[in-house]
């Protein structure tokens, strides 16, 4: 019964806001740049029951799991990670929260800077990797259907007008 009265109905982990109704396993997946196989690593590397609601976790618990996250580049093994051989450190990371973004951003521009064929798809919004753009990715003016139509009735048009002059040349 004590447990009961010490249930949070939301925990704050690596600035992420958790479900408390959650399982640890599944809450731990909200948090962005961890996945099903990252939370039971961390599980693992914690001692803590995978099972267990997230909510009746206590500060102790919670803490850990927070310092685990904090020194994940430490104990992870490298195959997991998902920033591999860094360009400016040389390292293999694991980036958690916003910190995926930044780095996406910061390669994006990177890219942009060195005039790089992936760079210059990416400043004029078209797919960058390889996709056909004759049917998708259309901006502006859509040239698909509806122009095709209204061609068809300007040909229409086209050939009454001719028809009509034929007849008033033979008169």
């Amino acid at each position: 019964m004590a447990e009961e009265k010490e249930f949070k109905y939301i925990v704050r982990i690596a600035a992420t806001d958790i479900d408390g109704n959650k399982p640890v396993m599944y809450g731990l997946t909200r948090i962005k740049g961890i996945n099903y196989m990252l939370a039971n690593a961390i599980l693992t590397h914690t001692g803590i029951d995978r099972n267990k609601r997230i909510g009746y976790l206590s500060d102790k618990e919670i803490e850990e799991i927070s310092n685990a996250i904090e020194k994940i580049n430490e104990w992870l093994p490298e195959w997991m990670k998902n920033r591999r051989k860094d360009l400016y450190s040389g390292r293999d990371l694991h980036l958690i929260g916003s910190e995926i973004d930044l780095m996406k951003r910061e390669d994006i521009n990177l890219l942009r800077k060195i005039r790089a064929y992936r760079g210059i798809r990416h400043e004029r919004g078209l797919p960058v990797r390889g996709q056909r753009t004759r049917s998708h990715k259309r901006t502006g003016l859509t040239v698909g259907v509806i122009r095709s139509k209204e061609l068809a009735k300007k040909k229409e048009e086209g050939k009454e007008g001719k028809e009509e002059k034929k007849e008033k040349e033979k008169k």
